[in-house]
């Protein structure tokens, strides 16, 4: 059942993440109805719980490859950033975290880039994890935002959302440390 080749199951799941991005605009264009924001929730929970799958199978049927170890972060990045935009202009949530959490993004891959030409390797931050897991949940809550059962989602994606950009500022100072640390230690031994 193993394909060495780019359209194995893993790669596959990955790129049908990132082909269901453009439905995610076309859903939350606008004020969206219950109708189009349960299937943009349907969607989006469907990306993350596919994004664990993906992960899992490439590394128990020994598919991991490059083009994979590349695409699954960026599928999940288009999806959760994607997500997060499309809520500021229907004011699900507020921009500042949008902008915060973008940045964030933005600098971490920029400085994964530099480390990488300098031939430094930043490992992935357990809080890094923390704020994925807090971020995705979060939005899963906010994009349910209808009230069920007399449980409000959207406050509570919204607390989680917090959360989560707590998370993505200690992991980020974690990041850029490793960074200098590892910086220091090259310009030393040489």
């Amino acid at each position: 059942m193993k394909n060495k080749g780019f359209w194995n199951l893993p790669n596959c799941l990955t790129v049908g993440q990132i082909v269901l991005v453009p439905l995610v605009v076309y859903f939350l264009w606008d004020e969206p109805t219950l109708v189009e924001h349960a299937i943009t929730w349907v969607i989006f929970v469907g990306a993350m719980i596919t994004d664990i799958i993906d992960g899992y199978l490439a590394r128990k049927w020994d598919l991991v490859s490059p083009a994979g170890a590349y695409l699954d972060p960026m599928a999940d990045k288009l999806m959760v950033t994607t997500v997060l935009i499309m809520l500021v202009p229907i004011g699900w949530v507020p921009a500042w975290i949008v902008a915060l959490l973008l940045c964030r993004e933005l600098a971490i891959t920029g400085l994964r880039g530099i480390a990488s030409q300098e031939g430094m390797v930043l490992s992935a931050s357990a809080l890094g994890k923390v704020k994925t897991s807090f971020q995705s949940t979060s939005l899963g809550f906010i994009l349910w935002h209808e009230e069920t059962w007399g449980i409000d989602p959207h406050s509570a994606g919204i607390v989680l959302l917090y959360i989560a950009t707590f998370f993505a500022c200690l992991s980020a100072g974690e990041y850029f440390f490793q960074f200098f640390r590892q910086s220091v230690l090259l310009t030393s031994s040489d």
